[in-house]
């Protein structure tokens, strides 16, 4: 169904009903990719999957301010009031797992749990963002200039998917046709609006985080394996939960198994409202 959040509409899927669980995807993906997940944990939970914007049937405004990782929250706070939640775990992977840190620390009253999906709180260093900034408006630019196709062939080669060429060809089809039917202007956008080196570094705050925090990550995405381990330090009710010999997606790469251990994640910390 599309929802009207602030003069943005959002796309979000709702399946199930339960405590609710809120789902953020990725950059270049939707609410589709988490899919195999939420059929399966459908039957215990109400599962909220959105669109974020400037991806899938979400709108792809042309003001760069309104992908701001603020913006964004701001507007799942209104989804979320919108939809009557007044508390949920949220999942987000990659870019959708930093807007979930973000939103958390922003509005943590929503916050029961937080599973965070090879995700990061950002940038340490002011030299570090603004690197990291440059390259992705460089990469923004590129995708407006040369196209989608282009700009999907491009990403579908970076180191961090590499272990999506193991996964069977008609998923890794369906992966490149998702990719190709977002929108150019909604893409760079996001990179440029939500992209890591536009976000402020949460890594100070880690400490002051309430709610339980469950750090999953794949064994062979080493970066992400090093963040995780050095933020476990810090969130006093932190847990990491490493998926052997798995990369960067691991709910793309291993749905059955990644589902089956969020449920038992879920049925652990929020066992008396299932």
């Amino acid at each position: 169904m599309i929802v009207g959040v602030n003069e943005i509409d959002y796309f979000v899927e709702v399946k199930g009903e339960g405590f609710p669980l809120v789902f953020l995807h990725g950059f270049t993906g939707d609410s589709r990719t988490w899919d195999n997940i939420t059929d399966q944990l459908k039957n215990h939970f109400q599962c909220i999957s959105i669109d974020l914007i400037g991806h899938g049937r979400s709108a792809s405004p042309t003001d760069v301010q309104r992908y701001s990782m603020d913006a964004v929250s701001r507007d799942i706070e209104c989804l979320l009031r919108t939809l009557d939640i007044k508390e949920a775990v949220l999942i987000g992977y990659s870019m959708g797992g930093r807007l979930a840190l973000h939103f958390a620390n922003l509005y943590p009253g929503y916050v029961r749990l937080l599973i965070l999906e090879s995700a990061s709180p950002g940038l340490k260093t002011k030299e570090e963002q603004d690197a990291r900034r440059k390259s992705d408006h460089a990469l923004a630019d590129k995708i407006l200039q040369e196209g989608i196709e282009s700009f999907v062939d491009f990403w579908e080669g970076i180191p961090l998917f590499s272990t999506q060429k193991r996964l069977p060809l008609g998923v890794q089809e369906e992966i490149r046709h998702q990719r190709l039917m977002q929108s150019p202007v909604g893409l760079s956008n996001s990179l440029k609006g939500m992209g890591t080196g536009a976000q402020p570094s949460w890594w100070d705050e880690l400490r002051d985080l309430s709610f339980p925090v469950v750090l999953m990550v794949g064994e062979l995405d080493q970066k992400f394996v090093t963040i995780a381990e050095e933020m476990g330090k810090s969130i006093p009710k932190g847990e990491i939960i490493p998926f052997f010999d798995k990369g960067h997606a691991i709910h793309v790469e291993d749905p059955r198994k990644f589902g089956t251990i969020i449920e038992d994640v879920l049925f652990n910390y929020i066992k008396e409202d299932v």
